[in-house]
């Protein structure tokens, strides 16, 4: 199991590393968590759908409107389009934190292309092969239907030209030097279908065909890994050597599905985070089950103000960036470093946002020589198909360095196993 560490001075490639402790969510814990999931991709898809259409919520000023139509996501070329069975995110992985009383908090959505559910399971099949009595006998819920589940949703979501009994399904990756190729490959095996890079791919009459030594065959669904700006050189960035000529063009057609859709990046952009609450409340009717961590925006003059008085004392997050770059950990940052952060968000405050450092729980983590607490967050897995699922588990990301809150694996973080128990146990 491996992952791409691409500051590591050692080399980039490294063994994900995995902590033998699992961390354990009891049912009625693991219950509240899934109904606040279900209810936060249920309105951030509301959401997606209204910007690209009426976009009501800016009109009740519920949003203000800059902050959507200036996301380096938000897709103009997508408006009035209407994704098939009017989904935009078919996979999520949110990260969630526990605060001081116990409750779970969002620390961020992943809806662009979310990693890591492969290394949930791993981390289930390893710790089962290692402890199979103790596993037997926690009364465990299995993770391992996820690549069933998943491969289900993206057959449900099939273009709307689509006329066949089966639809082909295929992986499209950046290629082998991608840092989650790990995972790509995996998922591709354990649902079955074939791992493509750009240039396997090709469009025809607004039809997109996989190459094969048998010769060419029609592709439905793209279970997409690379990010919009590389999708197409025709219609984003022109010098991308991964993506494919004339995919947006098949897509608009209705001939060929993504998943996610274009366009999701806006919703999982650091600021538009800021507004899910209201989000959840504007096309839902309800409170959020699982708030956010208080936040602060910098374009916001208060603010702002507030955010460089305190430079030391936040944690200061770019909107687009992740895998823990772009970030700055005030408490522990040098004076230099914030200091140059302070020129970058005056040049730009709509990128930035400022959040209180949040003193992740801490579990019980082997060290080498003995346990001790190391902190850690929760990632689980949300598919939205003919219906929404929750996968009972996630991937529990530890910081593996004593006293450090950055449990990214790009930055050097680990991972355990997540049991979520049966009934009352």
């Amino acid at each position: 199991m491996t992952f791409t560490v691409y500051s590591d001075s050692q080399g980039t490639e490294r063994i994900f590393p995995f902590d033998l402790v699992p961390r354990v969510i009891p049912a009625a814990e693991w219950t509240q968590i899934e109904r606040g999931l279900i209810q936060r991709i249920t309105a951030l898809n509301l959401f997606l759908h209204d910007i690209y259409h009426d976009q009501k919520i800016l009109k009740d000023r519920i949003i203000p409107p800059p902050y959507v139509l200036s996301a380096k996501h938000f897709r103009r070329e997508f408006m009035g389009f209407n994704v098939p069975k009017d989904i935009y995110v078919h996979i999520c992985g949110t990260d969630l934190i526990r605060g001081r009383d116990g409750g779970y908090l969002v620390l961020e959505d992943n809806l662009r292309c979310p990693s890591g559910s492969s290394y949930m399971l791993e981390n289930r099949a390893a710790l089962k092969r290692a402890f199979p009595q103790l596993y037997q006998g926690a009364g465990v819920r299995p993770v391992d239907g996820y690549a069933r589940e998943l491969l289900k949703v993206l057959q449900y979501v099939v273009p709307k030209n689509f006329r066949d009994d089966q639809p082909n399904v295929v992986l499209l990756t950046p290629g082998v030097y991608n840092s989650a190729y790990f995972e790509h490959s995996f998922l591709a095996r354990q649902m079955g279908i074939p791992i493509v890079e750009g240039r396997d791919l090709l469009v025809r009459d607004a039809r997109v065909y996989m190459r094969t030594t048998a010769g060419l065959t029609p592709v439905d669904v793209i279970y997409r890994r690379i990010d919009d700006d590389f999708l197409d050189p025709s219609v984003f960035r022109p010098d991308s050597m991964l993506g494919v000529p004339g995919l947006v063009h098949a897509y608009r057609s209705g001939n060929v599905s993504l998943a996610n859709s274009i366009g999701t990046g806006v919703a999982d952009d650091k600021v538009i985070y800021y507004f899910v609450p209201r989000m959840i409340k504007y096309y839902l009717g309800e409170d959020p089950i699982l708030p956010n961590v208080e936040t602060y925006l910098a374009s916001e003059p208060q603010d702002r103000t507030y955010i460089l008085e305190n430079l030391s004392k936040l944690v200061v997050k770019s909107a687009n960036e992740a895998g823990g770059y772009g970030m700055l950990m005030g408490p522990w940052a040098a004076k230099e470093e914030i200091e140059e952060f302070r020129k970058l968000i005056i040049a730009n405050p709509r990128n930035f946002i400022g959040q209180p450092p949040i003193s992740l729980s801490r579990h019980p983590t082997w060290c080498g020589e003995g346990f001790e607490g190391r902190h850690v967050d929760l990632r689980p897995y949300i598919l939205y198909g003919d219906k929404i699922t929750v996968t009972p588990g996630g991937l529990t990301r530890v910081a593996l360095r004593k006293g450090s809150l950055v449990v990214n694996s790009s930055q050097g973080g680990g991972s355990k196993d997540t049991w979520v128990l049966h009934g009352d146990e």
